[in-house]
């Protein structure tokens, strides 16, 4: 029915999952949240307030909280599932009794679990057989989107259904919802910029300038579009929010987690240090080695990723693989228009040593 209020669903008591909450009850949909903290749960519906992880927020009273799978998920025609990836398989498979082939399912995190190389929507898909699968990405600092700054995101789906139901329940006058139609390509960009948000936190803990953090971030849209087209994406996807537009924010802001604990490194602390000292998920360590190990697998030149996990997982001084990666190979900017491969072969027939492959 065309006036018939939308029931949205949360899994997840997170920051973003919260922010998203509040935004679909603004819309006027009818909103339940799902979280594991009773605490947690009865703050949100007593004082409309997650203490945790957005204290400063109020959000929509009309948000009803639940550590019960069973008063959430049934009836809702959108559920948004913002649970840290480690977790997420987990959970969606707790869930999967109480959905419906109807109802649309879309992942809001950013993440690769380590069985299979899977991305959190093809978890769902696999998961439930459902035909109605989607993910939103993009530069979504949840902070920033609780405080009600301009922000646009993706909701990348095959499904038109999915596209405008999500766009429907979460647009509005701050927060805008862009459709695409290249679901792999946007939820890697997702996943994968995590990455290079730790060597931009390490960059400028380092004491680099604008000019390395420049030079980081271009080469890292290089490296992210390189893996992920060698993986099935459209390369265009890079060029937008999901790609391009979230690697500026997570690469420039000391909101992102990940530049966080990259900035940790490199003052000095360990890994553990600076993970502990976070306090939160910080998708981008999960995944460092995840990325690297099947860049290996597949022959992808992936040199930032590889000097991230020299750095998080074998002790090398993070000015130090800075100094390394310097020494490493010239080849071509944007391999979409000059391949990588001619610059190589360029190089070979003039017979010089700075020529060398040094993958």
């Amino acid at each position: 029915m065309a006036d018939e209020r939308m029931r949205v669903a949360v899994l997840g008591g997170g920051s973003f999952g919260t922010a998203l909450a509040s935004i679909a009850a603004d819309n006027g949909a009818e909103v339940r949240q799902w979280l594991r903290d009773p605490a947690l749960a009865e703050q949100i519906n007593r004082e409309h307030v997650n203490g945790r992880y957005l204290p400063d927020y109020v959000i929509n009273s009309a948000v009803v909280a639940s550590t019960e799978m069973v008063d959430v998920l049934p009836g809702a025609g959108l559920v948004l599932v913002a649970i840290p990836s480690k977790a997420f398989g987990e959970v969606v498979r707790q869930a999967r009794t109480h959905l419906s082939p109807d109802q649309i399912l879309v992942s809001t995190t950013k993440g690769i679990q380590e069985a299979g190389f899977k991305l959190m929507s093809q978890i769902l898909e696999e998961e439930t057989g459902f035909p109605h699968i989607g993910v939103i990405s993009g530069p979504n600092l949840a902070s920033e989107v609780a405080d009600k700054q301009l922000t646009a995101t993706v909701i990348a789906s095959d499904d038109p259904e999915t596209r405008t139901r999500v766009q429907t329940a979460l647009g509005c006058d701050y927060f805008r919802v862009y459709a695409s139609n290249d679901r792999y390509g946007v939820e890697l960009g997702g996943a994968l910029k995590n990455l290079y948000a730790i060597v931009a936190g390490m960059a400028a803990a380092l004491g680099m300038g604008e000019n390395t953090r420049s030079m980081l971030m271009t080469r890292a849209l290089a490296e992210m579009s390189r893996f992920a087209v060698a993986l099935g994406a459209n390369p265009m996807t890079f060029l937008g929010l999901a790609g391009v537009g979230d690697l500026i924010v997570t690469c420039s802001s000391r909101l992102s987690r990940n530049y966080r604990v990259g900035y940790a490194l490199g003052e000095g602390r360990s890994l553990d240090e600076a993970v502990e000292a976070l306090g939160q998920v910080a998708e981008g360590v999960n995944s460092v080695r995840l990325v690297r190990d099947k860049a290996c697998d597949e022959g992808i030149y992936m040199p930032l990723a590889e000097g991230l996990y020299q750095v998080l997982f074998k002790g090398v001084p993070a000015d130090e693989m800075a100094r390394l990666l310097m020494l490493g190979e010239q080849s071509s900017d944007v391999e979409f228009v000059l391949a990588r491969e001619d610059v190589q072969r360029a190089h070979r027939e003039q017979g010089g040593d700075r020529g060398k492959d040094h993958d």
